[in-house]
């Protein structure tokens, strides 16, 4: 009965996949493909990888634009969602910064992007190497004036009248954090687009329609700075990732495109991101603590998600059994 329901869920799970790629593919002409060059081939950890593009016969399908940057072992570096990047007539730029804990090799990395069915990539050579601090100019010393002569003594003014005080300014409102003060009212900063350490919580963002959501900042503070902090979990997200992005941009477009939809993945993920709590009770750098607290998360999400759903149905298709 357990592996029945199983397979019953990952093929429902196969068909919205293949579904929703169907119908996002029909709004692109048949022609259509990515055009993608970059300011320079060869880039050093640490350098600026200057990105256009074009997308020929662009239509706006309401899709947002996948970047995704795959090492020359296979392994996804990087993945991210540019939400409102393309323009009008088709035509996209972007920056990033190349080195971080994934680029482990040298040689040509291939950025590849997607726009629902249409893709399109370029390479580029990573050279490696540390990352070069951007030199501090030398200040020029100003020149010592020469000493003026001094002027002979004026009769002294008469005194005049003092001016009456100003009202003092009323002070500027302290704004928070992830806000800043721009004509006397506290305003959201704009986040720039992540840059580093695995790229964007796709289906999160998309579900809760911000990266400044508690429970956005929360995924990517335990991702960066738990299980990244150790070798055996940078491992695991290199393989997590290549799962993940797979078809987490499709489910995404899917939450943007339909309200409800977008409902139903907010309340179906938010007792997994409960759950991940449990990792801020290990040490930084901890191999052992990272990496029990991490088995336990996994199998107490397996029983939540999978044995307990089991269980229920199994009781229900008993008791209506004992009816018959």
């Amino acid at each position: 009965m357990f592996m029945k329901l199983s397979s019953a869920i990952t093929f429902a799970l196969l068909s919205i996949s293949i579904l929703s790629f169907s119908f996002s593919g029909s709004a692109f002409a048949a022609n259509s493909y990515i055009d993608v060059s970059t300011a320079s081939s060869t880039i050093a950890n640490g350098g600026t990888i200057v990105i256009s593009g074009n997308i020929v016969d662009y239509e706006d399908a309401g899709h947002a634009l996948v970047l995704k940057i795959v090492s020359p072992d296979n392994s996804i570096v990087y993945v991210n969602q540019l939400v409102n990047a393309v323009n009008p007539d088709g035509s996209f730029d972007t920056t990033l910064i190349a080195g971080g804990p994934l680029w482990k090799n040298s040689g040509d990395y291939s950025i590849n992007f997607f726009y629902g069915p249409t893709k399109g990539d370029v390479t580029v050579e990573y050279t490696g190497g540390k990352a070069t601090p951007t030199p501090t100019p030398t200040p020029t010393p100003t020149p010592t004036p020469e000493p003026e002569p001094e002027p002979e003594p004026e009769p002294e003014p008469e005194p005049e009248p003092e001016p009456e005080p100003e009202p003092e300014p009323e002070p500027e409102p302290t704004c928070g954090p992830g806000t800043e003060l721009v004509n006397g009212i506290c305003q959201v900063v704009k986040v720039d687009e992540p840059e580093s350490r695995g790229g964007g919580c796709l289906i999160a963002t998309a579900a809760y329609g911000t990266e400044l959501a508690p429970q956005v900042q929360f995924l990517r503070e335990i991702r960066d700075n738990t299980v990244m902090s150790t070798a055996s979990g940078a491992s695991f997200m290199t393989g997590f990732n290549q799962l993940y992005y797979s078809f987490s941009p499709t489910i995404a477009d899917l939450e943007r495109e339909h309200p409800m939809f977008q409902e139903a993945v907010r309340v179906f993920i938010t007792p997994m991101i409960s759950t991940l709590s449990i990792m801020t009770l290990a040490e930084d750098g901890s191999e052992v603590e990272v990496l029990g607290l991490g088995i336990s998360v996994i199998a107490l999400n397996l029983a939540m998600y999978i044995a307990a759903p089991a269980l229920i149905g199994f009781k229900v298709h008993k008791s209506l059994k004992s009816r018959i």
